[in-house]
């Protein structure tokens, strides 16, 4: 059966990861048996350039029928002068809300022939493992407000922190599954001592902890998991956390890998996540785990 690939190449170095990844499926569904169709489109500030919006739609239209999407990169130097609202990482935000992608998995896994690729000592690399499972579509991100405005007389200004329980839900749940082919353990960063939005994911994934005996979870504060991933990433088996959080946290990470063209990421909602799920399903009862 023939699979729809959507392209967005993108901007930067976009253009050309693509097209060698493109080169690379060709070569798969040789060896494999199966055909793919390609279609590209834009988004990004090669949007903004020949569009002027930096996710046109015409680019939804085609993901939202695709099998797939292999994004390259957005954004760059040249439209830093480009309005807020118009911004090319809009077209990344509006793109994640479109198709509903609350799920990005992150692996992060040092391949000993590239390990001198990172700054970090190699004994500290060795044996790295890890998986960062991040909430995509909410949080200060997506929340209303976000302007400026006068306030006590002077300019000000308000980003909205916002999260439902059941958004929390559904990536924590996610990330328990995960662990349970992997190490069996859950690290929950947040900043609860500080953030409600942190207590309520604390309260949430407590909940969720007593669904899943077989997996260990644990709670580690957001400025604590920036140095600990540096210190000692090998105590980390999966880490979840929101979008905020995550963005940075798994960008530092690239650095236990060398480089963040090191790191693969995938965007997934829930009609491809039931997919993963069955399949990992399937995996545990090979494994003898149910």
């Amino acid at each position: 059966m023939e699979k729809k690939i959507v392209l967005l190449p993108g901007d930067g170095i976009g253009p050309e990861i693509v097209s060698e990844t493109k080169r690379v499926l060709e070569e798969v569904g040789k060896t494999f048996g199966r055909t793919f169709q390609f279609i590209e489109e834009q988004i990004g500030g090669a949007a903004i350039d020949e569009s002027g919006v930096p996710l046109p739609d015409k680019t939804v239209e085609q993901c939202l029928k695709a099998d797939a999407i292999l994004l390259g990169a957005v954004g760059g130097p040249k439209w830093d002068g480009v309005e807020p609202a118009i911004r090319p990482e809009r077209g990344l935000l509006q793109i994640r809300k479109a198709l509903d992608l609350y799920a990005n998995l992150r692996p992060v896994q040092v391949m000993e022939p590239l390990i001198h690729s990172s700054s970090i000592k190699p004994e500290v690399l060795t044996g790295v493992n890890l998986l960062i499972v991040r909430e995509l579509t909410g949080g200060i991100y997506f929340g209303s407000p976000s302007e400026r405005r006068e306030i006590d007389g002077e300019q000000g200004v308000v980003d909205t922190l916002l999260y439902k329980r059941s958004e929390i839900k559904r990536i924590l749940k996610q990330a328990f599954d995960f662990a349970r082919l992997r190490r069996g353990r859950v690290m929950s960063v947040d900043k609860a001592n500080v953030l409600e939005s942190s207590r309520l994911w604390r309260e949430v994934a407590e909940e969720i902890a007593n669904e899943y005996q077989d997996v260990l979870l644990e709670h580690m504060l957001v400025d604590n998991a920036a140095m600990q991933l540096i210190r000692n990433p090998k105590q980390f088996d999966v880490i979840v956390t929101e979008n905020l959080f995550g963005d940075i946290l798994s960008d530092e990470a690239s650095m236990i890998s060398g480089s963040l063209g090191l790191l693969p990421s995938a965007s997934m909602n829930s009609s491809k996540l039931a997919c993963l799920n069955q399949y990992m399903d399937q995996r545990r009862i090979l494994q003898g785990k149910e």
